[in-house]
C-alpha cells in the first residue's frame, strides 16, 4: 500500500493584461498587473494556503509571469521547503 506522505503544487501563473480595446500606457498595465498579483496574494494569505513565491519576472508588455510553490491542501510540505 502507498500513502502520499508529502505534497507541494508548482505553479507558473502569468499575470496579463486584460484585452478590453482601451489603449493604455506601460505603467497604467504594471500598475494593473500588480494590483492583480496583490489581490491574488492577500486570498492565499487569508485562506491560510502555505505557499512560496519562487520568482518573479514582470515581461515587457508590463505582465507578470511568477513561479509559486503551494502546499497541497491536507498534506505535510516536508522536504519542499528550503
Amino acid at each position: 500500500m502507498k500513502r502520499v506522505q508529502a505534497a507541494c503544487m508548482m505553479q507558473t501563473l502569468h499575470f496579463s493584461l486584460k484585452d478590453d480595446g482601451y489603449p493604455i500606457t506601460r505603467e497604467q498595465a504594471m500598475k494593473a498587473v500588480q494590483g492583480e498579483y496583490e489581490q491574488y496574494r492577500r486570498q492565499m494569505d487569508q485562506r491560510r494556503v502555505r505557499y512560496q513565491i519562487v520568482e518573479e519576472l514582470p515581461q515587457e508588455d508590463g505582465s507578470l509571469i511568477v513561479k509559486v510553490k503551494k502546499q497541497v491542501q491536507g498534506y505535510s510540505t516536508d522536504g519542499y521547503w528550503n
